[in-house]
């Protein structure tokens, strides 16, 4: 039987490259403008259809409503909330929390006769 034997390789020195990265820092903003830019992407949109339809039966809601509404559906949103339906006292609004977006709206006695599907929560307000 004929045996090979194993040669050792010396092993080569690996090159170093030291090129310096350059990165581009954000412009620093103030507290009071990152606050601010935060507080004005927490809005909600009103898709075209629940405009429609909040014209159509004539509901109004006031911006201290709105407000209200608002807030109430990005604390849900941060408990994972995806699509509460709201509760209040003269509309029922389905709302997509994570587009932000109210979806339909009607008024609260029509939400009587309804049934909500695809629903994970509901606000009363």
């Amino acid at each position: 039987m004929h045996r090979i034997g194993i040669q050792h390789v010396p092993l080569q020195p690996r090159a170093i490259h030291s090129k310096t990265k350059q990165y581009d820092l954000p412009i620093k903003q103030s507290f009071a403008e990152h606050l601010q830019n935060a507080t004005d992407s927490l809005q909600l949109k009103v898709s075209k259809h629940a405009n429609e339809r909040l014209l159509e039966r004539n509901i109004s809601i006031s911006d201290q409503e709105w407000q209200m509404v608002t807030d109430k559906v990005f604390e849900a949103r941060s408990k994972g909330v995806n699509q509460p339906l709201v509760l209040m006292d003269q509309a029922a609004l389905i709302v997509s929390a994570k587009n932000a977006t109210v979806i339909t709206a009607m008024e609260r006695t029509e939400a009587k006769e309804q049934i909500f599907t695809n629903i994970d929560g509901t606000i009363v307000l």
